[in-house]
């Protein structure tokens, strides 16, 4: 009896491997390569017993990707990825200090600053339209704004 890993559900196991491998490089995510690993486990189990039922391959890349999930949050939590940038994934975050201008005037305390290509609802003290105000905090999708100290009238 010839073992032939390409054909069968070992080889569709072992394609599946290879997809989602790919496609975790492409659309990297950290969750696709257990996936991956898991329906490798599969593939060369359904290699090496070709008698292995749909159901068996099925619960076996269900067993192994819990197993594949469960080692490697261990791994994430035990050697977690250092970065110098503590804002990395904290939009924002990385507002706050910008300067910004007013789109629509700040009266009454509250108005409205473009941001990059956005508007945001703004808080803050009264300022007129193409004021600069800096970020000063985000809170339940408004910015917290003030005046640049430049533009801060002697009263205020």
């Amino acid at each position: 009896m010839s073992l032939d890993p390409f054909g069968g559900a070992g080889g569709a196991w072992i394609i599946a491997a290879l997809v989602l491998g790919i496609a975790e490089l492409v659309i990297p995510g950290v969750f696709l390569i257990f996936l991956a690993i898991a329906a490798a486990i599969t593939g060369l189990a359904s290699i090496v017993l070709p008698d292995l039922t749909p159901a068996a391959q099925i619960a076996s890349f269900a067993v192994w990707s819990a197993v594949t999930v469960l080692i490697g949050r261990r791994w994430y939590r035990d050697y977690p990825v250092d970065t110098t940038d503590a804002l990395l994934n904290d939009r924002a975050g990385r507002l706050v200090g910008k300067v910004v201008s007013v789109e629509i005037a700040l009266t009454g305390g509250s108005g409205r600053v473009r941001i990059g290509d956005g508007s945001w609802l703004a808080h803050g003290a009264d300022a007129p339209v193409g004021a600069r105000v800096r970020v000063v905090a985000v809170q339940d999708g408004f910015v917290d704004v003030e005046q640049l100290e430049a533009e801060a009238g002697p009263d205020r």
